[in-house]
């Protein structure tokens, strides 16, 4: 079955809270690349350390591979 992207925009991505954490998440990705530790291109994600995509102060971000930022499970509490 093929996935829906409509279907998921409409129900997921364009609610009010979902386009502040994805603004908030480009925002730590500008800090990172503005400090010098990112580039694009460069297969590195910027990482959240305590999950919430809010805190973009420079204690809770970190830099990770996509690799290991995209795998961990989602069963934090």
């Amino acid at each position: 079955m093929a996935r829906n992207y409509r279907s998921e925009y409409d129900n997921y991505h364009s609610k009010p809270e979902q386009k502040k954490n994805r603004a908030s998440r480009n925002a730590a990705r500008a800090a990172m690349v503005k400090a010098g530790k990112v580039r694009k291109g460069d297969g590195m994600d910027v990482a959240h350390r305590n999950g919430n995509p809010r805190d973009n102060s420079p204690r809770n971000l970190g830099v990770q591979a996509k690799s290991k930022n995209r795998s961990f499970p989602r069963k934090r509490s």
